[in-house]
């Protein structure tokens, strides 16, 4: 017990401190494990904000600094646990096999809302870890084990826990450090473990690389029944497909963000017709997240919500008015004026407009090149969009959209 108060001495005395400075100086403090000291202050250091309630607990260790920078959010976390809560939905208690545990932060979202949860990880070391950090953190429902997940061992990695879920986060490393996009690349491959996973339990939760095509997954996967894009600070942070063996029909797209969902159907966004714009005369331009973009929902805020888009390709749109279950997933501008994009005008922005954002959307140049020729720095309050306008009558226009964010 006095080793461990030392330690947690340490990390309290010296979270501030400068790393590489520790390592230098372990000779200064024979009873505390220097490297996995300075991990264990580098990864607080990110759990502050992503994981609160974890950096609330200095006792807890982590020997990994890459798993704390993979690791889900709180945030992330729990909408996971809160995608499967209802599965089984015949069941008040369910029970949830995390095979790639990692750092343990979805095993504790799990265990918030499951009757018991099997976190596995491949790493000795880390589940060594977590099995301390759940002790610290008082979780009681998890039971933590350290065995490699391969085709043909799925059941005995299982044992007898008998889950309802499995959850797996494949590795998206290939072993010389590349990062890897295909579902076979990862570790371990999902696609040759699917049929075993499929003997042990009807669902299974699957989180894929933001990168990885959505259309292509669900199709080599099959048993789709829900995707799920989840955005938090502005970025697409996790794509989550619920599997069901049971399940033969089309799924469902979700997007979050800001706490909020939005879902469709791919079929409703391929029945969707675009609204194309007479001119740029509506007050409002919706600009749409990472979530929606990723979903590839380019239509859906014409048909749903009667929004004008900027072009076929264009991916924004006018409107007198963006509804309110639209805008937590993207920025909303105030247009203050749309001019033709040439290089008179480039001149006149130059001289009116010294600091501002700059976007190019649809254009033959890049936001960067767009901001050179405008001649602004970042920063202000004016955003400015170049983009090329297909309007409803066949004819194209280039034009750049002087705005301003609109705020809550």
């Amino acid at each position: 017990m006095q080793r461990e108060m030392v330690f947690t001495d340490f990390i309290l005395q010296h979270e501030g401190d400068d790393t590489a400075r520790l390592l230098l100086s372990r000779g200064r403090y024979p009873g505390v494990d220097m490297d996995l000291a300075v991990n264990t202050i580098e990864v607080r250091r990110k759990l502050r904000t992503k994981v609160p309630e974890w950096y609330a607990v200095p006792s807890l260790r982590f020997p990994s600094r890459l798993s704390g920078e993979q690791c889900s959010s709180s945030e992330t976390a729990r909408y996971k646990a809160g995608m499967i809560d209802p599965c089984p939905p015949s069941k008040k208690a369910w029970r949830v096999a995390d095979l790639t545990g990692g750092m343990g932060v979805d095993s504790w979202a799990f265990a918030g809302r499951a009757e018991a949860v099997l976190y596995n990880e491949m790493r000795p070391e880390l589940a060594e870890a977590a099995a301390w950090n759940f002790k610290e953190l008082g979780v009681k429902n998890i039971t933590v084990q350290s065995r490699e997940v391969m085709p043909g061992n799925v059941a005995a990695v299982l044992g007898d826990f008998g889950p309802d879920v499995i959850y797996l986060d494949p590795a998206r490393r290939a072993e010389d450090g590349r990062k890897v996009f295909l579902i076979e690349d990862c570790r371990p491959d999902v696609l040759g473990i699917l049929p075993e996973l499929f003997t042990a339990a009807r669902f299974v939760l699957l989180k894929l690389s933001p990168m990885a095509d959505i259309t292509m997954a669900c199709r080599r996967l099959g048993h789709v029944r829900e995707v799920h894009v989840v955005s938090a600070d502005g970025e697409c942070k996790e794509l989550l497909l619920l599997l069901d063996r049971e399940w033969e029909d089309g799924y469902t797209m979700t997007a979050y963000g800001s706490g909020r969902t939005l879902a469709w159907t791919p079929e409703e966004e391929a029945a969707a017709a675009v609204r194309l714009p007479d001119g740029v005369d509506a007050p409002f331009l919706f600009e749409p997240g990472k979530a929606l973009l990723k979903a590839a929902a380019f239509n859906l805020p014409c048909s749903r919500y009667g929004l004008t888009k900027l072009g076929i390709h264009t991916h924004l749109y006018l409107a007198t008015e963006i509804p309110g279950e639209l805008r937590p997933f993207g920025k909303v501008y105030a247009v203050e004026e749309a001019v033709p994009l040439n290089n008179r005008s480039l001149k006149e922005m130059e001289k009116q407009y010294p600091r501002a954002e700059v976007t190019a959307r649809n254009l033959p140049m890049t936001s960067e090149t767009l901001r050179r020729k405008l001649g602004c720095t970042g920063g202000g309050e004016v955003h400015l969009f170049g983009v090329r306008i297909d309007r409803i009558d066949g004819s194209r226009e280039n034009k750049i959209l002087v705005t301003t964010p609109v705020r809550e």
